[in-house]
């Protein structure tokens, strides 16, 4: 994440709320409706002690001795008021399921698109498990708590609102005494709630942290286990889970200090509640039924209290969460589409100018500098260099997952920074050196590239490749599961795959993080076959680890220590055996004997 949002001092509740509602505008409409349905489901509640104080006072003690038609007339308009709240209680709950759940599904969407469109700089320096827990755990933290925690909030705060107005009717002194025992506790409960929003804030950033642990130690189990490391990574993800126990036992702490003063508080104004009202009954001044309305009034008024700071914890929790999502959302794209005003790349074939380009990554060396070079249309071409050289960072600079920190990149004369994203991804195709494959069979994983195409399509596709008989031997053709990062394949055949996926692309600029490293040779015949039909009547941009990619290539570029060092045909550049191409050439033959 980057340093801007990290270093940014922490904001309040209520702010973080407001932004976090502002950001699900879906939260907004109906929310009235939504409060005035819980104000009725809770008249239902004050409606049985006003029935018993009418009851006690106009039937049972009446002048003149017992009403049963008075007090049957109460119970049936009790029942009536209790069955229109419950229905109210129904709706409210329904209503606000519905849209909680459409507001942070948006949510959800919306923080999954911000973190594909961050470049890869901020996605990698943060955990990926990290990342997902923003849009599952975190998302899920505010999800659960306003559909439980934000009824009961509602609820309670209507029952709340409701029940001080009819104590207030029936006795303002009995009121005043509810309201001095319980402000102590009002005053703790907010001391301790201001420390929970901290301890809940580590509370989800540890359990990221184990999450991202715990995703490590599954994609990474093959190498665990060849290295014989099980045990040292178990202790790793156990300080994880150590550290998220520790910090969620010191959350649970602060919470029962607080629930225990809504506790307190209620035992002393139930008990100084009798004791004012027989003061004040036996003065004349509160009727029996009055006095008795009043202790089930107070039992409702303490209820919300009680329930209030264990609602809390929960929306401290929830809030910390939605801090994390806002943090992200924070964060500003340094590789921004720029969607309605950008331009479209122009048509037919496409150009490469680097125009004094230089790249640092933060906190590091010069990668490229000074980079100045222009590559004609349908140019195939290798791009050479030692580990380290800039050549990985050349295509990312090329294909626009980073830009640059000085120049230009352009194609056809357009600057990268100015093309909508839909239309370099349309024209521009990246084939990475892994062959990354989704958990999907092997059709599904090249109509990713063009959904409409029928399975007919895909087999010509391999056809015009050469790899028909490859796909022949696959167990179920085109209907091959290639499992998760498509491990159920070779590397190689993974390979193959991707390679297919950017044919049917039909990019118009292809580039390639060397297709052959890391393949059998027999593969990697099939693979240099099917790259001469793929690369041919394209701009083709080659990231050589293999050297038998230059042979091939119209012309090589050679890269030194981020700098273009020699450029020209393969056979030329070995003229000079002196030259940095001629040298790299030779290491590799001695490497492939």
């Amino acid at each position: 994440m980057s340093t801007a949002v990290l270093d940014k001092p922490e904001e309040g509740t209520l702010a973080t709320v407001r932004r976090g509602i502002a950001l699900s505008p879906e939260l907004r409409p109906g929310l009235l409706g939504t409060l005035g349905l819980a104000l009725v489901s809770m008249s239902g509640r004050v409606a049985v002690p006003i029935a018993i104080q009418q009851g006690i006072d106009k039937g049972i003690r009446a002048p003149g001795g017992p009403r049963l038609s008075v007090v049957a007339l109460i119970v049936g308009l009790t029942l009536s008021a209790l069955i229109i709240s419950t229905a109210c209680g129904y709706l409210m709950t329904r209503r606000l399921f519905t849209v909680s759940e459409t507001a942070l599904g948006a949510l959800r969407s919306r923080t999954f698109r911000h973190i594909h469109d961050l470049s890869m700089l901020h996605q990698q320096s943060e955990r990926r498990g990290s990342l997902v827990s923003r849009v599952t755990g975190d998302v899920d933290q505010i999800t659960q708590f306003l559909q439980t925690g934000g009824v009961m909030l509602l609820l309670t705060s209507g029952q709340l609102v409701v029940t001080t107005i009819v104590m207030l009717i029936y006795s303002w002194q009995l009121t005043l005494v509810v309201f001095a025992a319980f402000l102590p506790a009002v005053v703790i409960i907010r001391l301790f709630q201001k420390r929970l929003a901290g301890v809940y804030r580590i509370v989800r950033e540890r359990t990221g942290t184990m999450l991202g642990a715990v995703a490590e130690s599954v994609v990474g189990a093959t190498v665990i286990r060849a290295y014989g490391v099980a045990g040292r990574t178990g202790k790793r993800l156990d300080t994880s889970i150590d550290s998220l126990r520790v910090a969620q036992q010191k959350a649970l702490r602060t919470s029962v200090i607080s629930f225990s003063t809504g506790e307190i508080a209620a035992g002393v104004a139930l008990a100084a509640v009798v004791v004012v009202g027989v003061l004040l009954g036996a003065g004349g001044g509160l009727s029996v039924g009055k006095l008795t309305a009043f202790l089930f009034l107070v039992t409702l008024f303490i209820q919300p209290v009680q329930i209030a700071t264990e609602v809390l914890n929960e929306a401290q929790n929830a809030v910390a969460g939605w801090r994390r999502v806002l943090d992200v959302l924070d964060i500003e794209p340094d590789v921004a589409d720029p969607e309605a005003e950008g331009v479209e790349l122009p048509p037919g074939p496409l150009s490469i100018r680097f125009a004094d380009v230089s790249y640092r990554y933060p906190g590091g060396p010069v990668v490229l500098a000074d980079v100045d070079l222009k590559i004609a249309p349908k140019t195939r071409v290798a791009v050479v260099g030692e580990t380290g050289s800039g050549k990985t960072t050349f295509a990312k600079l090329l294909t626009r997952l980073m830009d640059p920190a000085g120049g230009q990149v352009l194609l056809s004369g357009t600057p990268l920074t100015s093309v909508r994203f839909t239309s370099l991804r349309s024209r521009v195709v990246m084939v990475p050196q892994d062959g990354f494959l989704f958990d999907a069979t092997v059709a599904e994983n090249i109509r990713f590239a063009v959904p409409e195409m029928t399975d007919e399509d895909l087999e010509l596709a391999f056809l015009e490749l050469g790899l028909g008989d490859w796909l022949a031997g696959l167990p179920l053709g085109l209907q091959t599961p290639v499992g998760e990062r498509g491990e159920a394949l070779s590397v190689g055949e993974r390979q193959l795959v991707a390679l297919v996926r950017a044919y049917v692309a039909d990019p118009d600029l292809l580039v390639l993080d060397e297709a052959t490293s890391a393949v059998d040779p027999a593969t990697e015949v099939r693979l240099q076959r099917a790259l001469d039909t793929v690369t041919r009547g394209r701009t083709t941009v080659a990231i050589a680890h293999r050297l038998s990619t230059a042979q091939s290539a119209d012309e090589v570029i050679v890269v030194d220590a981020g700098r273009v060092v020699q450029r020209g045909p393969h056979a030329t550049l070995l003229r000079d055996p002196e030259s940095i191409y001629a040298k790299l050439y030779a290491s590799w033959l001695e490497q492939t004997r």
